[in-house]
């Protein structure tokens, strides 16, 4: 399978919103129960990028189809919180196990690490999601703890796992000017 990352577009919504609408009616990557229509996913999509932060896509070569994205946000809204992201990585089905993940991921650590953010946070849904898991592990996350029996979806208690990776010089540097907290 042969894809590119870019930069999401306002018409890539359909796709995005089918990847998501699959996560959260089969799986337990989000704890979401009812799947956002693409009107909500177009307003999630502006605030995101509207904040400034990345927002990728992969791209099949051949058909131009969304097989995955990826996106980050602010991890927590107060101004001390700054420095740190949160990410968000969705595959479809169909590009499960095919690098889709990874390269996005890896894409996104980089666009963040250039926008002068310090620590990008995952919150993985479900301890169970092994694959996620092994994702943000092999590129470098470490675990920080579960916090247990958060959710409840598809009949059973959800865990979430919070994994962390420094980015640039993380914590050994005061941040930039421009990312420090004023209040």
């Amino acid at each position: 399978m042969t894809f590119s990352i870019r930069p999401a577009r306002s018409s890539d919504i359909a796709g995005i919103t089918a990847i998501y609408r699959h996560a959260v009616l089969h799986g337990t990557a989000s704890f979401e129960i009812a799947p956002p229509d693409d009107a909500e996913m177009a307003r999630r999509f502006a605030t995101v990028t509207g904040g400034g932060f990345p927002y990728l896509v992969a791209v099949d070569a051949a058909s131009g189809a969304v097989l995955g994205y990826a996106y980050v946000s602010a991890y927590r809204a107060r101004p001390a919180y700054g420095n740190s992201v949160e990410n968000s990585v969705y595959v479809s089905e169909a590009a499960h196990r095919r690098g889709v993940g990874r390269a996005l991921l890896a894409d996104l650590i980089e666009r963040s690490t250039a926008l002068g953010f310090r620590q990008m946070i995952a919150v993985i849904g479900d301890s169970a999601n092994g694959a996620s898991i092994g994702l943000h592990r092999s590129l470098g996350f470490v675990f920080c703890g579960t916090i247990h029996s958060v959710g409840f979806k598809h009949g059973r208690w959800l865990d979430s796992v919070i994994m962390q990776r420094p980015l640039g010089l993380g914590d050994t540097a005061p941040p930039q000017p421009d990312r420090m907290p004023t209040k």
